[in-house]
């Protein structure tokens, strides 16, 4: 006997009959903005193998969450962009799949908003690349490869790499809206050279003017590995963000909680393989906590050490440094690190506040190579308790945590 059909299962059959699949030849701009103009939920724009040159693709549409609207390459991997090309998103449920940016000119090459006004809501970026390899200082121009705005979008299985000029690799903007809440997850963000000076982050959440806002990113199951443009591999300057379970490889550099307040910094590795400066966690402002993290064969000092806490300036501006307060450092690992937890690093010439209402507790700490503690200023604000020390490895310590597969599939 024949079942009757459910609702659902009609009511999705019939959703689905009505989208279209378009093509689109490889270069063709105006056979591209004409498609777009038309794109309902459901619909597919597909860009054929090719290369676009110095192509601005500007798209503006409007998916649905169980019918988004997808722009993906007909072969991952062998859709190339190059010179001054970029997309430019806005609407809301649209994905951008399987694009490769060879050796970016421009400003951007994927930024999520259309003006001001038009930004990206709960979009994706995956499966796609962003690479160059261009000479350190071929380029006086300061750019980014990825600037998100809007809210509630994802950037996953990415790859990025080769970035040598100024600017960020991923930038999160904020403006008056709080908790943004993107999701920054599975990417593997490649060698990036040393910039010689600030603005060679890898990743950056805000900046000092919008540092008291809550964004409430999550930012996990990513690889960076020989991040090196500046001491902040991840420059965190905003509230209530989560770094979880990355991998950091020989990056010369720190996840650094620059500015903002009440962050997570939870079951990360920090894997030194001895590079030269390579570091942990900076902790700066109130609020944070820094757990489960295993820190390995580190050779960085002073604020690249395993774990650094800066000292405040008092009545501190936003640009500078805000005093730690009410952090935890609990359940930590750290195993054959020159550095392994420096407290009282002064980075500006006014900075004069030491941590206070601050634990570290229950850490793991191997003293083969440096002290357990290293500390520069007053201690009477925090609590030190039941951390274990000594030149043995621990017992029982955690493995490293798996990292699933990061970047693009079809560079596996």
């Amino acid at each position: 006997m024949i079942q009757p059909l459910s609702l659902a299962f009609v009511l999705f059959f019939l959703v689905n009959l009505e989208a279209n699949e378009f093509r689109v030849a490889a270069g063709d701009l105006k056979a591209f903005e004409a498609v777009s103009e038309k794109l309902k939920p459901g619909d597919t724009l597909v860009l054929q193998n090719g290369t676009w040159k110095d192509s601005h693709l500007k798209i503006k549409a409007k998916g649905k969450r169980e019918n988004p609207i997808t722009f993906r390459a007909e072969t991952p991997g062998k859709v190339i962009l190059k010179g001054d090309s970029r997309i430019a998103l806005a609407g809301q449920h649209l994905l951008v799949d399987g694009l490769w940016f060879q050796n970016p000119t421009g400003t951007e090459s994927i930024e999520f908003r259309r003006g001001s006004r038009d930004l990206a809501h709960h979009c994706r970026f995956t499966n796609c690349a962003v690479t160059s390899d261009a000479k350190a200082g071929s380029s006086k121009k300061s750019s980014r490869f990825v600037s998100v705005y809007g809210s509630n979008n994802r950037i996953d299985h990415c790859y990025f790499a080769g970035k040598t000029t100024e600017g960020p690799t991923l930038v999160v903007w904020l403006a008056a809206d709080e908790n943004v809440a993107h999701h920054i997850d599975h990417n593997h963000f490649g060698p990036r050279q040393r910039l010689g000076r600030n603005g060679g982050e890898t990743i950056r959440i805000g900046d000092s003017k919008t540092s008291m806002l809550s964004a409430a990113c999550i930012v996990e199951q990513n690889l960076f590995e020989k991040c090196d443009g500046e001491a902040e591999c991840i420059s965190n300057k905003s509230c209530k963000n989560i770094y979880r379970r990355n991998h950091f490889i020989a990056v010369s550099g720190t996840l650094t909680l620059r500015h903002g307040n009440n962050c997570r910094v939870e079951e990360n590795t920090f894997l030194g393989n001895e590079a030269k400066g390579s570091g942990g966690v900076r902790v700066i402002g109130e609020g944070h906590l820094v757990t489960g993290n295993r820190f390995e064969n580190l050779t960085g000092d002073d604020e690249r050490s395993a774990l650094c806490f800066m000292l405040g300036v008092p009545d501190s501006p936003a640009n500078a440094y805000f005093q730690v307060k009410r952090a935890t450092i609990t359940n930590n690992t750290f195993l054959n690190c020159e550095h392994n937890i420096l407290i009282g690093m002064k980075g500006d010439s006014k900075a004069t506040l030491p941590p206070i209402e601050t634990r570290i507790t229950g850490n793991r700490i191997q003293t083969n190579k440096g002290k357990a503690f290293e500390i520069l200023c007053e201690t009477k604000g925090i609590a030190m308790e039941e951390n274990a020390t000594g030149k043995e490895q621990p017992r029982d310590i955690p493995d490293r945590f798996p990292l699933d597969s990061t970047g693009p599939s079809w560079r596996k």
